[in-house]
């Protein structure tokens, strides 16, 4: 979230740079707000000065051998004046809560202004589209001829949205995320977790996902229990386990990955991607997540997005770098790259990774903390994360890259030790 201080000393240049992402900050509720807790505030401290003063003269009064009963009666009815102030004061900070809760990141100032999608800017692109000299297909009808792919199976058993992988195909997808766990970790630095699936409300909170985007998840209700819910990207679980953390400077950067399931409801995605693996409510993903000073996140940025590229250039996938738009941008971000990988079967380039700064914005939330060496004061981390990649999305880009004209598919040569050899999918 952002910091209060913001909304109290910068509102309306808080307002405007929000406006630039689409985002219109109800600044007369806030001023409101903001109003009744200094008058709030100034009349307890106000009543609490009266009664120390009411409290000094009971001992006074009482050494003389004076009544002190009204005395004593006043300071009673200061206390349940003060008590009844403390309450208002709690509901008011509640709601101004509630409101930060709400409100999304600001976005840096390099950040490409922009209301949607179109207005992403290109900033490289890495490969050439293969021409093929036959009639191409896509990954369902590829996955048909294989039988690797079956989304019937899979709607028997769930319902639209979800695929079963079998035999070869099956193997080749867990040699993308074997391939891409083993890059980051053997080559880029992370360090690899397992962490749960199922997490509960603060979690979620922490990173950003709650309470805004409660319908986009899959949760849990148990009665008498604390409800789960499915987690949307290990970005959740991975964060997290910094949340309440002071660290020491010298575990800095922390840089953590984890291969995991991913669930979605698509609440908003109804019509789109409805054939194949493209938007699904189950896919797994690599994650990479970062925990830096804040005086290096940037540069971070940078080099997670080159650990994503890297994998896409391993096997061979044409893609390209957006710098995304302000009005595009996730909710926690405050500057985003995504990459895009060729589809050849849709004639365009998908988005197959997004990486993004957050900031200080999760961690605020989180109160997740390092102690700065110069100030030996603790401050506040700043988090990023980004796919690398979604194992789903990129089995789609290999299956349609590498098909061939009997609708077979070449087997990358970076995945052939994942694959025993295997060097053609039939």
């Amino acid at each position: 979230m952002l910091d209060s201080k913001l909304l109290r000393g910068q509102l309306q240049e808080v307002a405007d740079r929000l406006a630039s992402r689409g985002f219109s900050l109800d600044v007369a509720r806030i001023e409101s707000l903001e109003e009744r807790r200094k008058a709030v505030q100034t009349r307890t401290e106000q009543l609490q000065a009266e009664r120390n003063a009411r409290s000094k003269s009971i001992g006074q009064a009482k050494a003389k051998g004076e009544d002190i009963a009204p005395l004593m009666a006043d300071v009673e009815r200061m206390a349940n004046e003060l008590a009844a102030g403390k309450t208002e004061l709690d509901g008011i900070q509640a709601e101004l809560d509630g409101i930060l809760l709400t409100i999304p990141n600001l976005p840096d100032a390099s950040v490409p202004v922009g209301a949607s999608e179109d207005d992403n800017v290109e900033v490289r692109r890495w490969g050439a589209p293969k021409a093929f000299d036959f009639e191409i297909k896509d990954h369902v009808a590829l996955g048909e001829v294989s039988g690797g792919l079956d989304f019937e199976a899979a709607a028997k058993l769930s319902g639209a949205r979800f695929a079963v992988l079998r035999g070869p195909v099956a193997r080749l997808h867990r040699a993308l995320a074997q391939f891409m766990i083993n890059l980051h970790t053997g080559e880029h630095g992370y360090e690899e977790h397992y962490t749960p699936y199922l997490v509960q409300a603060p979690a979620l909170q922490g990173t950003g996902q709650l309470p805004k985007f409660e319908e986009d998840l899959f949760k849990i209700t148990r009665e008498g229990e604390v409800d789960f819910y499915l987690i949307p990207t290990a970005e959740v679980s991975l964060t997290n386990l910094v949340a309440g953390e002071i660290l020491d400077a010298k575990q800095l950067p922390l840089k953590l990955v984890a291969h995991t399931p991913c669930f979605r409801s698509e609440a908003g995605a109804s019509g789109r991607d409805t054939r194949g693996m493209i938007r699904q409510h189950q896919f797994d993903k690599v994650e990479m997540v970062q925990v830096v000073e804040p005086s290096k996140s940037m540069e971070a940025l940078e080099g997670l997005t080159a650990n994503a590229e890297r994998v896409l250039q391993l096997l061979e996938l044409p893609y390209r770098v957006l710098a995304l738009c302000t009005g595009d941008m996730g909710f926690g971000a405050v500057k985003t790259y995504d990459l895009e990988v060729w589809v050849p079967s849709q004639d365009k380039y998908r988005e197959i990774s997004s990486c993004s700064n957050c900031g200080d914005f999760q961690a605020r939330r989180m109160q997740a903390r390092w102690r700065n060496p110069e100030t030996g004061k603790p401050e506040l981390v700043h988090t990023l994360n980004g796919s690398g990649l979604a194992v789903g999305r990129t089995l789609v880009a290999v299956l349609e890259n590498y098909q061939q004209a009997d609708g077979s598919i070449r087997v990358p040569e970076v995945l052939k030790p994942y694959m025993g050899g295997v060097e053609v999918i039939r």
